[in-house]
């Protein structure tokens, strides 16, 4: 896994993500929004693999939006525009007068989303892992402004459950190869991951049966994991860096 300069060096812009909070939410993290967020439109010369089996609902268009804070503390509804962008999808929201502005990946009926407040997601970035049978991992990653795809092998080689070392494999979304190790460890409601793979990088995310949303970024990039149900309606989990306690939202296509 390699994020470009632009993702490694951008600072934490917030000391806990989302104090504000997305619409009511208060000392939670929020929710993604922003219909009026800018195009994301960064390309580059060479496509990744997609891990995507089957034939997944295209889940970009416009969605009514209802959720539930961290914690249960309160409740929010606002309104989601998703647009695709090549291999990734642009998310943004709108609630209360504020906007959220994220990433996300599709595989299958599932799909992950790393987002941050604002009219852009940038510096943040987002992996959608599929639990194989073995405890190993198939990836499915997308940076804010890159329009094509990442993908990732972790195989494990200890542990038990999501808790493990792996040693992973993997192309850029700019095609070229990488190795490396991942360090998975439960914590709170959620897990740390933690990719060295000639650098650094840090994430943190929420398992949903088989599969995992991970966020990266640092404390500005907040998470979601969404199931597309059989009606287009996205059922979903969100929260923060270390969260104790996980949101849900529902986006009702309009």
């Amino acid at each position: 896994m390699k994020l470009s300069n632009a993702y490694i060096s951008i600072g934490l812009l917030f000391s806990i993500l989302f104090m504000m909070g997305f619409a009511c939410k208060s000392g939670e993290t929020s929710g993604p929004a922003s219909a009026n967020s800018p195009t994301n439109t960064t390309t580059v010369s060479s496509k990744a693999p997609s891990t995507d089996s089957g034939v997944a609902t295209d889940v970009a268009g416009k969605y009514a939006v209802t959720g539930n804070n961290e914690g249960g503390r309160g409740h929010y509804s606002g309104n989601l525009v998703v647009t695709k962008h090549g291999e990734v999808y642009q998310f943004s929201w709108t609630s209360g007068g504020r906007s959220f502005d994220g990433v996300g990946v599709q595989t299958g009926n599932n799909v992950a989303v790393a987002f941050t407040n604002g009219n852009d997601g940038r510096g943040c970035g987002v992996v959608l892992y599929s639990i194989k049978s073995d405890g190993g991992l198939d990836g499915k990653a997308g940076y804010w402004g890159v329009n094509l795809s990442e993908t990732e092998t972790a195989n494990r080689k200890s542990g038990t459950d999501l808790d493990g070392e792996y040693d992973i494999t993997g192309s850029n979304p700019d095609g070229g190869n990488y190795t490396g190790t991942l360090s998975v460890k439960k914590n709170g409601a959620g897990y740390d991951f933690d990719w060295k793979a000639g650098e650094a990088i840090k994430g943190f995310g929420i398992r949903q049966g088989n599969t995992v949303s991970v966020g990266i970024g640092g404390n500005q990039c907040g998470f979601v994991g969404y199931e597309v149900k059989p009606d287009g309606t996205l059922e979903g989990k969100w929260g923060s860096p270390g969260t104790t306690s996980i949101g849900t939202e529902t986006a009702k296509k309009q």
